[in-house]
């Protein structure tokens, strides 16, 4: 006899239950809200994309996680497959920015110029399963195609914190660098051109790992002696404290001038448009581990938080070019959607103000209309209302459906009125009917 399927999700998946499914649906509603108000708009693009366009170069480390799916039909000839790609053509998105380069290449005609959308969906990682890291989870992005201007990074960071203080995150902290001064950092510090993406990968792990791991998983790469303690000594003593116009001077690379004035003006900018309802801050040890960036770049962080950053992005200005034949200037923020979910969850007994009530009926009555009518009723009254079969044992029925969630009782009353009994007080309230 075959054994039966496991119950359980994937491993490194999950099942999400109704009160978590409440509260993700009202955390993306705060957000897209508040990043409609900036005049984002909705897009969507598909789960799979071709694997020619997700290991096309620009994801970074996140390309060893793709999960590729095999060909089907008449494409799939296992005997005479000789590589992989003979197997398979498809992958699941491992981000949402990848796939809304070849949504912008293939729908530009169509689109405004610029373009600010706003994606909300799952994406999916071959991660090795462990808490807090999942191998499906949500993305929250905005993204503005077309502007080449820093107001873009502006608008980004200013619709996103708004968006995370309207979830009642506090304490907003962004920290902002410019992939240009990295690369003329790693060129001050003498590391070959051609091989500081590797020193990118590495020294984004500054803040995760003590310095001398840092310096060991350099060396293991094979960098030059001299670089490499150039750069130890540059971010463990003086990075941090040089500023943004210390480090100018410090790199004294005119390549990098446009990267400095750049940051400078959105800091400034932000500053003055935030009112102190958030800090803006150079932070020289940021690098974002995308390999598609190209200018600035940040993230934020919370007091509410501890354990990193909630939200980040930066600009991507090669990447829709390689796929139109012509540049196009490109900027997005995404917000760690399932890290803010799990923030929440202890600061929230149920997503949303709207009080929920369980219609109660006999399973014994024959005409069931007076209970469908007043339970209308109480949905139009703004009320969120399930009918309910009432229980013999009257005790244990309403400490389940407190456990639930439920916020009260209902039943039709004498007069035909539905009369509701909130758990909170006790107390019986006759709710008229707005017939």
């Amino acid at each position: 006899m075959a054994s039966r399927p496991s119950t359980e999700p994937p491993r490194g998946m999950r099942d999400i239950l109704p009160a978590e499914a409440e509260l993700r649906d009202a955390t993306a509603g705060t957000i897209l809200t508040d990043y409609r108000r900036y005049g984002f708009r909705r897009i969507e693009t598909p789960a799979l994309e071709s694997l020619q366009l997700l290991l096309g170069g620009g994801g970074g480390e996140n390309e060893k996680l793709v999960f590729k799916v095999l060909k089907r039909g008449e494409k799939l000839d296992l005997g005479a497959a000789a590589t992989e790609a003979d197997l398979t053509d498809l992958g699941l998105r491992f981000d949402l920015t990848v796939p809304l380069a070849r949504y912008y290449a293939n729908n530009q005609g169509k689109l405004p110029d610029p373009l600010r959308a706003v994606q909300i969906g799952p994406v999916w990682r071959a991660e090795r399963p462990q808490r807090g890291r999942y191998r499906q989870f949500t993305q929250c992005d905005i993204d503005i195609l077309g502007v080449a201007s820093e107001i873009a990074e502006v608008e980004l960071i200013l619709a996103t914190t708004e968006a995370l203080g309207a979830l009642g995150l506090d304490g907003l902290t962004v920290r902002i660098n410019d992939r240009r001064l990295l690369a003329a950092m790693a060129t001050w510090c003498g590391f070959e051109p051609a091989r500081q993406g590797s020193v990118f990968i590495t020294l984004d792990k500054w803040d995760k790992l003590p310095p001398s791991e840092v310096r060991r998983e350099l060396e293991q790469s094979g960098h030059p002696g001299a670089a490499i303690e150039r750069l130890m000594e540059l971010y463990s003593t003086t990075a941090l404290a040089l500023g943004l116009d210390g480090m100018r001077a410090q790199l004294g690379n005119p390549e990098a001038d446009g990267g400095f004035a750049t940051l400078s003006r959105i800091i400034e900018a932000v500053r003055a448009a935030a009112s102190g309802r958030v800090d803006i801050a150079f932070d020289p040890t940021l690098v974002r581990g995308m390999g598609y960036y190209t200018g600035p770049i940040f993230e934020i962080r919370s007091s509410s938080f501890t354990g990193g950053s909630i939200a980040g992005g930066g600009r991507y200005d090669g990447m829709i070019g390689h796929l139109l034949g012509r540049p196009v200037p490109a900027t997005g923020f995404s917000i760690g959607f399932e890290r803010v979910v799990d923030i929440l969850s202890p600061m929230a007994t149920r997503a949303g103000a709207d009080k929920r009530v369980a219609f109660l009926f006999d399973e014994a009555t024959v005409d069931l209309s007076p209970a469908l009518q007043a339970a209308q009723d109480l949905r139009g009254q703004g009320h969120l209302v399930a009918l309910e079969r009432r229980a013999r044992n009257a005790g244990a029925q309403r400490a389940a459906l407190e456990k639930q969630g439920y916020d009260g009782v209902a039943a039709v009353g004498a007069d035909g009125q539905p009369s509701v009994q909130w758990f909170a007080d006790r107390e019986t309230h006759q709710t008229e009917s707005r017939t």
